[in-house]
């Protein structure tokens, strides 16, 4: 009874490495060969498996040479999501775009186009990275909104949006930061007031404040002695820009004290200006 259970198991693997042989023995005649049809075929068979991998070389011959026929936009479909699936998301970027582009009428235009720009969003690095895919992401982001304003996506378009220029103001804010910290007093105030410029409503604008009035208050510290009197002048204009709107707050202590020393040498200056005349 023992021996006859063996022989049954060794006789189903037998079969089923025969069956795998002959599935692998399809994929490869169909990956050399000149059948679009059948390639097609398999190519939508591994697709539906999951089997992005053995999918993607099909597709990509079938790119070019079904690109005038009717299965074209079929195969470009799957081809793009491929890319996705295959996490290269430079690529799947890039072809969901161009299926956007190359058919505007399609059903599927629409989920194209947004997955050209989510494609975007997954690629956008740390904020302390380059952001060019972030701005890429938003571009296109506002472009899907656009085209499609009635879309069940947009919602979720402006959340990504949102996030996405979080993580821009992020980058803008400790750029200003950084050139704070390494001391380059000029840079940080000229960083952080684009920091302002171009995003009104940060929830950094107390912190972005103070630092303005002390880089400018530390600029004047470090200045030569006839560029003093100026720059005392604008640490003083910068503390009324900081307390007008933070009058009570976590730095309007150390705020008040340093616009004391910066009145006090301004004034001094001018007096000793005055004397000197």
């Amino acid at each position: 009874m023992k021996k006859q259970h063996l022989n049954t198991i060794f006789y189903v693997g037998i079969i089923a490495l025969a069956i795998a042989a002959t599935g692998c023995n399809s994929y490869q005649r169909a990956l050399k060969g000149a059948d679009y049809e059948k390639k097609f075929e398999i190519a939508l068979k591994l697709y539906n498996k999951k089997d992005y991998q053995k999918a993607y070389p099909l597709f990509e011959e079938l790119v070019s040479v079904t690109r005038v026929t009717s299965k074209a936009e079929d195969v470009y479909y799957h081809y793009a999501w491929c890319n996705y699936y295959l996490d290269d998301l430079v690529s799947s970027s890039y072809h969901f775009e161009q299926f956007a582009s190359m058919f505007p009428t399609s059903k599927r235009a629409e989920e194209a186009a947004y997955m050209a720009a989510y494609c975007y969003y997954l690629g956008s690095p740390a904020y302390s990275l380059d952001q060019t895919n972030s701005l890429k992401a938003i571009e296109q982001m506002q472009l899907f909104i656009n085209r499609f304003p009635h879309s069940t996506r947009i919602q979720e378009c402006n959340d990504l949006i949102d996030k996405l220029r979080a993580k821009l103001e992020r980058k803008s804010f400790e750029s200003g930061m950084l050139f704070f910290k390494t001391m380059d007093y000029k840079a940080a105030i000229i960083s952080l007031k684009n920091t302002l410029k171009d995003y009104p409503l940060t929830g950094y604008k107390e912190e972005i404040l103070f630092t303005i009035l002390k880089a400018n208050f530390l600029l004047a510290e470090n200045s030569v002695q006839e560029k003093k009197s100026e720059r005392y002048k604008l640490t003083l204009e910068a503390y009324s820009n900081f307390i007008d709107k933070f009058a009570v707050g976590k730095y309007a202590k150390e705020a008040a004290t340093i616009n004391a020393k910066a009145n006090n040498r301004y004034q001094s200056l001018q007096t000793a200006n005055t004397s000197f005349k």
